[in-house]
């Protein structure tokens, strides 16, 4: 067989260890040869090729980003697109296609099978672990990493100062990462895109903290935003630590964490995952299991349907979030 790979949107650690384990198990066990097609769809569109094997891959495991680089091209916007696709797979011979990537890397995909028969496979990666369908996507555990470990240093400079420390991680539409990294961090305060806060609220906690003789530390999504529908130019941190120092008093300060959270090694856990996902992934191509996505259930690896898994955002449930109310303030 020959298989085309591809990774779309976004850079994400644990990239190249899903490109890593779909090469060496498809040459090793399969005897398969590899095409990869550079910047996502738009390789596959414009017929940007490097060969894949398992000399290219050795070495890639622990490295951040893509090999094959990364686009957020869409070839159902582009003139042709569909059409061009089609003969880049007939060019190559190619019997398949691996597309590692988001919602709207994995989106392109789902529609080429279901409306032009094209057979891909999908693997979800985003730092954001908003893909419906599967508990984990790699990225996610790194991205979460970066962000605690953050929040851990500005403890210390927020206490020397007695000031407010407003730390903003990647999240426009859904709280995963601020979720998770400000449990592990120890936020006073957490705000994400599913629950619109209260500025009042808020206040209150930075008070309260200061209160009991520590410095408030509040971790924020970028897509988080008041109730009362204030507009927000900008970044969010700002926004609120500006309106913390008017309404308390106390000097603010902030964070924006952007892309350092997409960068670098991949933790353990991500290549881990990233791995399985490379290697169930292979098994999915080799079973004609065309049109469905690997995802971890559990601790286990299945197949879901890639319509399905682009169907919805998976939003942080208001229990989860809820979950974190003990400790603010």
């Amino acid at each position: 067989m020959r298989v085309g790979v591809l990774t779309g949107g976004g850079d994400c650690p644990g990239l190249n260890a899903v490109i890593r384990a779909v090469v060496r198990k498809g040459v090793q066990e399969n005897g398969w040869s590899f095409t990869g097609f550079r910047d996502g769809w738009r390789g596959v569109v414009e017929g940007d090729t490097v060969p894949l094997d398992v000399a290219a891959v050795r070495g890639i495991l622990p490295r951040g980003g893509t090999v094959l680089g990364a686009s957020r091209t869409d070839p159902f916007a582009t003139e042709g697109g569909v059409r061009r696709i089609r003969e880049q797979l007939a060019k190559h011979r190619l019997d398949a296609l691996v597309a590692i990537g988001g919602r709207g890397t994995l989106a392109v995909a789902a529609r080429l099978h279901a409306e032009h028969g094209v057979p891909c496979v999908g693997v979800p990666k985003t730092i954001d672990n908003d893909l419906s369908a599967t508990d984990w996507t790699f990225g996610f555990d790194t991205a979460v990493g970066i962000a605690t470990d953050a929040i851990d240093r500005v403890h210390t400079t927020a206490d020397s100062h007695s000031r407010v420390l407003v730390v903003e991680v990647m999240g426009r539409h859904t709280g995963w990462i601020a979720l998770h990294a400000g449990l592990a961090g120890g936020a006073n305060v957490i705000l994400v895109p599913e629950q619109r806060f209260d500025l009042d609220q808020v206040c209150a906690w930075v008070d309260s903290r200061f209160q009991a003789t520590y410095a408030p530390i509040l971790v924020v999504a970028e897509g988080a935003r008041p109730r009362d529908g204030a507009r927000v130019e900008g970044s969010i941190a700002a926004w609120l630590a500006a309106a913390i120092e008017r309404r308390t008093g106390k000097e603010a300060r902030t964070t924006v964490l952007g892309h350092v959270q997409r960068g670098g090694s991949p933790s353990a856990f991500d290549r881990w995952l990233a791995t399985r996902f490379g290697l169930h992934a292979v098994d999915a191509v080799r079973d004609g299991a065309h049109g469905t996505m690997v995802a971890l259930r559990g601790t286990e690896v299945v197949r879901v349907p890639l319509a399905a898994a682009t169907a919805r955002l998976k939003t942080v449930d208001p229990a989860r979030y809820a979950e974190a109310g003990v400790f603010f303030g």
